[in-house]
């Protein structure tokens, strides 16, 4: 079996019309040449059983290897088909999807079961091991930081941050190449990639440490004149100051989609799950050219992922990954 990335409705029903399909491509994902038992290291044809297509059984050892395992979708009780279904929308929904949505969409009975299956998802949208931003140092590009609050109605004191959230972001900000793939001075720009994290405040540990895990070291990092930002140099990057009201296009018009996108898809979100969220739009932002590669990232295939309980979700024991983790 061929692991195809769905670009349409039709060709999903019939990549993945039964648990057997998914199953099979949850294997060949897992197993390129041939499955090999985790336990004994064999190699060789496993037992596959037509009532829990979910599970193989080594014939040398014996011993039973979930699908799922190591996947946003271990120990899930859910049928495979609408994990892949959930997936699917999130990955063709340019702006998302709330969990009220999606419960309708899969036919689900229970709100609860939509809002731990998005935010299971929205752990295999992160992956511990994804590369710094910046770092095209010879073509003169360059990586825009900036702030903002995020949430928390403002009433009467324009200063009040009262129930509001601050939010730091990173994007890549690009020249476009020309047909021969040289890069002149003067071309359009264009936003890269996207790193985005809640931050408890304004001050230089906190957004230098951001800047750190997310930007590569002698980049050109430009920000606004405040004096939390002051250390950059020291750090090894080559720091730029510009009026915020003056430049930061780019960032700007990330926190403004940003915002509309919470505002408009989600109508709002709390502080507790608002890393979730960050990391979804950034997930989309930094696929929004490719979005049907996102199927099997969204799935946490090959990626160890690690999700939420539902208890954990709402007792607050879970922490949604983060870049400075």
């Amino acid at each position: 079996m061929e692991l195809v990335f769905p670009t349409s409705l039709a060709q999903f029903q019939r990549l993945f019309p039964d648990e057997k399909a998914c199953a099979a491509y949850l294997e060949k994902a897992r197993w390129e040449d041939g499955f090999i038992c985790p336990w004994c290291k064999k190699k060789r044809e496993p037992y596959r059983f037509a009532t829990r297509p979910g599970v193989l059984r080594c014939k040398a050892c014996r011993r039973d290897v979930g699908l799922t395992a190591g996947t946003v979708m271990e120990r899930t009780h859910t049928p495979l088909t609408t994990w892949f279904w959930g997936a699917y929308l999130i990955s063709v929904s340019t702006p998302g999807i709330s969990a009220l949505q999606f419960q309708r969409q899969l036919g689900l009975k229970r709100l609860e079961t939509a809002f731990q299956i998005l935010h299971k998802l929205r752990a295999g949208m992160v992956h511990s091991d994804r590369d710094r931003i910046g770092g095209n140092i010879d073509r003169e590009d360059h990586v825009e930081i900036g702030a903002t609050w995020i949430g928390g109605a403002l009433r009467g004191n324009a200063r009040d941050v009262k129930d509001q959230t601050l939010v730091v972001a990173a994007v890549e900000v690009l020249r476009k190449p020309q047909k021969d793939g040289s890069v002149r001075r003067g071309s359009r720009r264009y936003a890269g990639r996207l790193r985005m994290e809640v931050v408890q405040n304004r001050d230089r540990t906190a957004l230098c440490s951001f800047v750190e895990a997310a930007v590569e070291p002698r980049t050109v990092v430009v920000t606004d004149n405040g004096s939390e930002y002051a250390t950059l140099t020291e750090r090894g990057y080559q720091h730029r100051v510009e009026a915020a009201e003056e430049c930061l296009s780019m960032v700007r018009l990330v926190f403004l989609n940003l915002k509309s996108w919470l505002s408009g898809t989600h109508h709002g979100v709390s502080s507790k799950h608002l890393q979730a969220y960050l990391n979804e739009f950034a997930f989309r932002f930094n696929r929004r050219l490719a979005p049907f590669s996102a199927f099997r990232s969204l799935l946490g295939i090959g990626a160890g992922a690690e999700s939420p309980t539902y208890d954990e979700l709402y007792s607050g024991e879970w922490k949604h990954p983060r870049i400075s983790a």
